[in-house]
């Protein structure tokens, strides 16, 4: 059957029969090399008929070409031609190629056990192959029940089996198409498993579906197969597809929704289309209820143009964060009012500022905490908890992620969760608390509230009924969420709740260098570096590779040699993605050092990425199904090249996933400061460089230093290091979220 043919076929001759300038075939003994962005493959061929002058020392031929992802043992009929590299000497060119079953008896063998089928190893391929000879292949395909005649092959073994031929069977029919527009065979697995025999005709009939349904499919991708199947440039479908991308990517650079004027420039940029098709697309999408249209007035933290675009699910979420707090806010009588006075006695000790604290969380129905690190936020939710505990009164504690919720327990002593888990989230059902099944509580604290995005904050507050009381505790002057929004700044400039703001530095952490220049930072200070420091340290670096050198050699020598701390206790948090001193490059360099390839440490290539047992990975969206959720951090526990199948240990939480689920996965030796909101790690190293100009911001290197317990360690210079401190600018996020609180009435 024809697998793949990645450019037009040779000429045709005056008979109209194709020419092809010669023809291989064998069994694929080694994959050289593989780019899973464009399927780009090296490989190590042995022949059936030796080309004699093309052999290596070892008889193999080396094949080059855009494949689907192959694995060693496969065995293959190709057309192509002979090209000689000035490097690498004499390789076979792949026009079109074929997959075919191996003729001999070891040929199956060697094929059945590459891998290629989950279920069955080495060990397992031979036994079948003994068993069955000449008919193995025969009777995988015809007879699969007869593999339970095979000693080690039960019935569960014998499903996988048989579905993974199967599936692999009908992935290979597709690839051909596929990858004819460009989709990896990664992500033309993850369609298939998607869509199943339908595959064919979703991509052919709708390819913008893709880019909605599957992760990994973006809008250039569907777009790119939608131009060559010939869909018009201004077909209504393919715009009205645009606009919802480019609004989708503007939730996901924190804006809530989009101003028009600019919207429609992005979107004739893109499409290649007039503006007045763009104005049809969004009335359009108005009309089937995808988008909102609104009129904002000016001068609320959203610029000046009044015409707004949101999807529909942010507009409706702001809308009811304002009407739900409104209400939570003005609820009589309060859930604790009634506590009596003998049990409100506060502990002694507590500054004005956390007195105040505590009495307004007791007093309004809705308050909030913020104040920088140090300062007893954590004393001052101790001493509400007790009173309302020995009160009788219902309470619960919750935080945007979980390694945020497990801090806020081994803070204050008490069970907490993360807010999904509250509201009993379930990916079939949804969250099972809401406005119809209203949580039962007298208080609720919700910590790091500055990484609560609108979407979430909303379904919490539907789970609030009025009397509830509300503490938002969080640090404003952090990086604000990942996801659309700016809750806690909105809410605070907001004016309608009560804020108290600790500043005061308490004496046990006084003598901490990481909390006192943390302060110095967030006041536009620049830090201190004293020579006696004990936790607070700089590396001088001015260019990207000097920098990306010391850190390689502090997380690997220099901090466990001196403080006793493993590499594994210690996190890279860099600003940006690329470049020498980037997390790209930094996990590549990791990653050698401290996890270098082994003969018994299994390893596997996915989507890019090398990922070995040992490795610190990080997951990189939620997963509801799995339990894991963007920013959560673990280690790589077994890969199973039989299965295929790659096993993650989340603290305790080991998750399965098949290697076309990997996309979901990066190295975690170093991350994105944004991604480590929420956490604490023993110790940090920070490469802050000029390089990283566009990051360089006060709110990002002071949430970057406050995520170290024990150590800070700045890899930098004075230059970028005032740049960060001195710039105070927030990026304005369009948020229409303040003003909707005070008009919520």
């Amino acid at each position: 059957m024809l697998l793949f043919c990645h450019r037009p076929p040779l000429p045709a001759s005056r008979t109209g029969i194709i020419l092809f300038v010669d023809i291989l075939a064998g069994s694929i003994e080694r994959i050289t090399f593989y780019n899973a962005e464009n399927g780009y493959t090296v490989f190590k061929l042995e022949p059936d008929d030796a080309q004699r002058d093309a052999e290596d020392r070892q008889g193999l031929v080396t094949v080059i070409g855009n494949l689907p992802d192959l694995s060693p043992g496969e065995y293959l009929k190709m057309h192509g031609e002979w090209v000689d590299h000035p490097r690498h000497g004499r390789q076979f060119k792949i026009e079109t190629l074929e997959q075919a079953y191996p003729a001999t008896l070891e040929g199956v063998k060697r094929y059945l056990g590459s891998g290629l089928i989950a279920g069955i190893g080495p060990r397992i391929a031979e036994r079948i192959v003994d068993h069955f000879g000449a008919e193995t292949l025969d009777i995988i395909e015809n007879h699969p029940k007869r593999l339970r005649e095979v000693p080690d092959i039960g019935r569960k073994r014998m499903a996988l089996i048989v579905k993974a031929w199967e599936e692999q069977r009908q992935v290979k029919e597709i690839m051909v198409y596929l990858h004819g527009h460009g989709i990896t065979t990664n992500l033309a697995l993850k369609i298939y498993k998607e869509y199943g025999d339908q595959a064919m005709g979703v991509v052919q009939n709708n390819p913008f579906q893709l880019a909605r349904d599957i992760y990994g499919v973006g809008f250039k991708t569907a777009d790119r197969i939608a131009q060559s199947t010939g869909l018009p440039k201004g077909d209504p479908t393919r715009i009205e597809a645009g606009i919802l991308y480019l609004l989708e990517e503007m939730t996901g650079d924190g804006h809530v929704f989009g101003l028009k004027p600019e919207l429609i420039s992005k979107a004739v940029n893109l499409l290649g289309v007039t503006a007045g098709q763009i104005e049809e697309g969004i009335s359009s999408l108005s009309a089937a209820e995808l988008v909102v249209l609104d009129n904002l007035p000016p001068g609320q933290q959203i610029g000046t143009e009044l015409d707004t675009v949101y999807l529909a699910p942010f507009y409706y979420a702001e809308l009811g964060i304002a009407r739900r707090l409104t209400d939570l806010a003005e609820s009589f009588p309060p859930g604790l009012s009634d506590i009596p006075p003998m049990f409100t006695e506060l502990p002694p000790g507590l500054s004005e500022k956390q007195t105040e604290a505590v009495l307004t969380a007791l007093s309004h129905p809705v308050s909030i905490l913020t104040g920088g690190p140090g300062t007893g936020k954590t004393t001052s939710l101790k001493s509400l908890i007790t009173i309302v505990e020995k009160a009788g009164k219902r309470f619960a504690l919750a935080s945007p992620t979980g390694r945020a919720a497990k801090r806020l327990s081994e803070a204050t002593g008490h069970p907490a969760s993360t807010i999904h888990r509250l509201l009993a989230y379930s990916p079939v059902d949804g969250f099972s608390h809401n406005d119809e099944n209203p949580l039962k509580l007298d208080l609720l604290v919700v910590d790091e509230v500055s990484m609560l995005d609108v979407i979430l904050a909303n379904q919490l507050l539907k789970a609030l009924e009025p009397g509830t009381h509300l503490l938002l505790v969080g640090d404003i002057d952090q990086l604000p969420s990942v996801g659309a929004g700016d809750v806690l700044r909105d809410i605070i400039a907001s004016g309608v709740v009560p804020i108290t703001t600790l500043t005061e530095i308490f004496r046990q952490e006084a003598g901490s260098e990481i909390i006192t220049n943390a302060h110095l930072i967030n006041q536009g200070e620049i830090p201190l570096f004293e020579t006696s420091a004990e936790d607070f340290f700089r590396f001088p670096a001015d260019v990207p590779e000097k920098a990306a050198d010391w850190v390689v050699d502090l997380v690997r020598n220099r901090i466990p040699e001196r403080f006793g701390i493993s590499p594994g206790e210690i996190q890279v948090l860099v600003p940006m993605y690329r470049g020498p001193a980037g997390i790209h490059a930094l996990n590549s360099r990791l990653q050698e050092v401290l996890n270098p390839p082994g003969p018994l440490k299994p390893e596997r290539s996915l989507f890019g990425t090398i990922f070995r047992v040992g490795d610190r990975v990080m997951q990189t969206r939620n997963d509801y199904n799995k339990q894991v959720f963007n920013g959560d951090i673990g280690f790589v526990k077994s890969i199973s090249a039989i299965e295929k199948l790659l096993t993650v240990d989340f603290e305790g939480n080991k998750v399965v996933y098949a290697w076309s689920e990997a996309d979901m996965l990066t190295l975690a030796y170093a991350i994105s400061v944004h991604k480590s909101q929420g956490s604490e790690f023993t110790a940090v190293v920070i490469p802050l460089l000029t390089h990283h100009y566009m990051m360089l911001q006060r709110n990002l290197l002071y949430t970057a230093v406050t995520r170290a317990k024990r150590i800070c360690v700045l890899v930098t210079n004075t230059k970028a290091l005032s740049i960060a401190v001195n710039n105070d600018q927030v990026t304005r996020r369009n948020s229409a979220l303040s003003w909707r609180i005070q008009h919520a009435k």
